[in-house]
This record gives structure tokens, sequence and C-alpha cells, in this order.
């Protein structure tokens, strides 16, 4: 078969753009629903904070889990909750923002050497190619760690958090609004989420390069 191989590459293409777009478009969602409730998100946030710790203190006591390691953890997501101070603005050279950026790739880390290392060593002490230990967690349990103790509030963070670069009005702007009227101030204070950032580039990149080779919407050959 010669064919059918193709196909199957071309339907993995086309799922994984679909996918993607599907993921973009519920974040800029999430981030517009957190611009409107800032409140609300903010008062979410903190109490996932601090549950997050508590999770990670019961594994620690409960199911034995590694102190350092859990350590590490709960001081992370304490670095975490720094970052709800001016929510949902944030310098990105703000020396806490930078220090959490950090601390997500590190805690990721360590987590990583933890679990890979019971598993080698728990396939070490087996005596039969057929045992199947029973003291190392499932794929679905780690996965399921990484993806609540370790990635969850610092993606939460990441969707919600606007960067003040991108925080209008500025100086002169805000001497506008005053003037001009209170009214339209307290939107033009709102800042712009990260993701919407990034996607708000992405489309912008993707049309100057479709400009570039010539693909231009009808709009604008008018």
């Amino acid at each position: 078969m010669w064919i059918l191989p193709l196909v199957g590459y071309l339907g993995t293409i086309v799922g994984f753009c679909f996918l993607t777009l599907a993921i973009a478009s519920g974040l800029y969602y999430l981030s517009e629903l957190v611009e409107e409730h800032t409140v609300i998100a903010k008062r979410f946030l903190t109490k996932l904070i601090y549950s997050i710790m508590v999770l990670q203190l019961i594994l620690c006591i409960v199911d034995r889990f590694p102190f350092l390691p859990t350590v590490m953890g709960i001081f992370s997501h304490f670095v975490y909750l720094g970052n709800m101070r001016r929510f949902p603005f944030v310098k990105l050279t703000d020396p806490l923002f930078l220090a959490s950026c950090a601390l997500v790739l590190l805690n990721h880390y360590i987590w990583f050497k933890h679990f890979s290392h019971n598993q080698e060593r728990a396939y070490q002490n087996m005596t039969s190619y057929y045992d199947t230990p029973s003291d190392i967690p499932t794929f679905t349990e780690i996965a399921s760690y990484f993806g609540l103790c370790v990635w969850l509030v610092p993606f939460a963070l990441f969707v919600s958090l606007s960067a003040s670069d991108n925080v209008l009005p500025t100086i002169g702007g805000e001497a506008t609004g005053s003037v001009g009227g209170g009214g339209d101030s307290s939107k033009a204070r709102k800042g712009q989420g990260m993701i919407k950032v990034v996607v708000d580039n992405v489309l912008s990149g993707i049309g100057q390069v479709s400009s570039t080779f010539g693909w231009k919407r009808p709009d604008d050959r008018l």
C-alpha cells in the first residue's frame, strides 16, 4: 500500500491542526472570562493554590512521597501565590515572576527524576520477566500528578495574568480618559491577557507571511 499511509499522515496533520485551534480558542475564551471576572478568578486561583499545597502534604504523609521534593513543590506554590498580589497584572521582569518560571521547570525535573528512578528500581528488583511491580504508580497516576500538582497552577496563571506592558492606558492615556469621561476609562484600564497576546501575535505573523506570498483576502485587493 502506497496511498493509504499518505492519507493516514495527512489525517494526522489535519487532526493535529484542528486540535491546536480548538485548544487556542478555548484558552482565548478563558482569558476573556478572567478579564471580565477578575475578582472571582483571583479567589478561585488562591484557593486552588492552597488546595494543591494541602494535597501535596497529604501525599507525603499518607502515600510516603519523598520529603524534599514535596517541600520543593509546596515552596513553588508559595512563590506562585506571590503573583496574586497585583492580579491579574504582572511585570515580565519581576523577579518573583521569573522565579516562578524557573521553579516550574525545576519542579517538573525533580518529580520526573523521582518517578523514573522508582520505576527503574522496581524493574531491577523483578525476579521474573512476567512479574508486575505493584509498588509503582501507573502512567495515569503519574500524568494526573503532573497535571494537577505541577502544571495546573502555572498554566492557570499563564492564562489569567496580563502582561503589564499591554496594560492600557499609559500616563497620557489616563489623563485623556479622565478628561473625556469616566465611562470608558474603566474599560481602558483592563490589561490584555498573555494568552491573547500570544494568539494575536501568531495570527498577525500568519497574516504577514500570507501577505508576503500574495495570499490576500478579497477585501485587501480593493
